[in-house]
């Protein structure tokens, strides 16, 4: 702390009053900067200064479309600090209602597109390896660490099997476009002035139409009916103008979810056991019940949603 503190001394924010504003999964710290007529916000990163560079590129990017994230007001990339434009605080997980999720919803699809016509090029892949790696968490840090499961060898060759066809599926729809990677109602916020901004962004990839579509609509934080969901998602569709039936639009939806709700499972069992971070332990009933709801559908998963079934109520 006292090496922020120096460092902000130094900058135009020096008689601004410090206050903790946030944490997040990660090992970033936020803090707001205030006076009498304006607010901004410090990112401390400096237990993962490699992050920022990607932070401002990616920034960039979505600033070149029009996307509305912070301004970049000041920077100290050799201690691991940015003073960022402040959204305020109302994120929208704070908002979302059964009666108002369709037009908030709505909205938030509108900025997708706008998000993918941000310049994808130079952006890691979310190829097949990277797709198999991250589902991959699951069996190590959910079913071997949390449940504390051994599988045996043909249960292996069944997750095996089962998660490079999900993988072949997700590959097999557009790719090649700018992914948010995290684009969920913790991390759209509405500012002040009724704008939508999106936060924490630095990990974006080049990979699939659908996989920001499925972190905002199978939020892992927030679940609303399938229906209204289902038929969000084909706005979507018609909105990009992708010239795929609804059926096989919607099975590309289902198995991005698949694969992103598998990864997440091995994610927040992660953060409880390695990073003591028992926040997202609650999180993962969800989680399961979309991937198990999703692997239900499609014969070629439903031996992986068997595997989870007798995993989960064995506990």
């Amino acid at each position: 702390m006292d090496k922020l503190q120096n460092w902000l001394s130094t900058t135009p924010y020096a008689q601004y009053k410090l206050t903790i504003a946030s944490a997040d999964a990660s090992f970033r710290k936020y803090y707001r900067l205030t006076d009498d007529k304006e607010s901004v916000l410090v990112m401390d990163a400096s237990l993962e200064k490699e992050s920022l560079r990607p932070f401002l590129e990616v920034t960039k990017r979505l600033h070149q479309a029009d996307v509305k994230a912070p301004q970049i007001l000041e920077h100290n990339l050799e201690d691991g600090y940015l003073i960022l434009e402040d959204f305020g605080s109302t994120h929208y997980l704070d908002l979302l209602n059964k009666n108002n999720f369709k037009s908030l919803y709505q909205d938030a699809i509108k900025l997708i597109v706008q998000m993918q016509n941000a310049s994808a090029k130079s952006l890691p892949l979310y190829d097949k390896a990277f797709l198999l790696f991250e589902m991959n968490l699951m069996q190590e840090w959910y079913l071997q660490g949390l449940l504390k499961r051994s599988l045996t060898q043909e249960q292996k060759e069944t997750l095996d099997t089962t998660l490079k066809y999900i993988s072949e599926i997700v590959l097999s729809q557009p790719q090649g476009l700018f992914v948010h990677r995290d684009f969920h109602s913790r991390n759209i916020m509405l500012t002040a002035g009724k704008e939508i901004g999106v936060i924490d962004y630095q990990d974006a990839m080049s990979g699939a139409v659908t996989y920001d579509l499925v972190s905002l609509l199978k939020d892992c934080y927030i679940e609303f009916d399938e229906e209204t969901i289902s038929s969000l998602a084909l706005e979507f569709k018609r909105a990009k103008n992708i010239n795929v039936d609804d059926t096989t639009f919607l099975q590309w939806f289902d198995f991005m979810g698949l694969q992103r709700h598998i990864k997440v499972l091995g994610v927040f069992a992660r953060l409880h056991l390695r990073d003591g971070k028992d926040g997202y332990l609650k999180d993962i009933p969800l989680v399961l019940k979309y991937t198990l709801h999703a692997a239900k559908k499609y014969p070629q998963t439903q031996a992986l949603a068997k595997l989870l079934e007798e995993f989960t109520c064995e506990q």
